[in-house]
């Protein structure tokens, strides 16, 4: 029984960070999953799968990963660097890149 433990990233369907706060640990695929002949759905009998524990840090997470005798990973999260841009810099008089229209 291995576990991932990490912090989701933002949604590409929401503008804010709501819930990328918390830590989650979530279960590995013990068995494969199968396909069901007639009406081609997917299924598992692993009911493990179905299991994500959210916790407010990783010591947290880590705790009880280690007090239920889990094997587990941490996945460290990746920050964005993005650089801050206002509109008005495309009309910088010292621009690197000429004007194009």
């Amino acid at each position: 029984m291995t576990a991932k433990i990490y912090r989701p990233a933002k949604t590409a369907m929401q503008s804010g960070k709501a819930k990328t706060h918390l830590w989650v640990l979530e279960f590995d695929q013990e068995e494969p999953r199968k396909i069901d002949p007639v009406l081609g759905y997917t299924s598992s009998s692993d009911m493990k799968q179905q299991v994500r524990l959210t916790f407010e840090s990783l010591e947290q997470a880590q705790a009880y990963a280690e007090r239920n005798a889990i094997e587990y990973r941490v996945i460290p999260p990746k920050d964005a660097n993005r650089q801050i841009v206002s509109y008005s810099d495309n009309f910088k008089f010292n621009r690197t890149q000429p004007w194009t229209h």
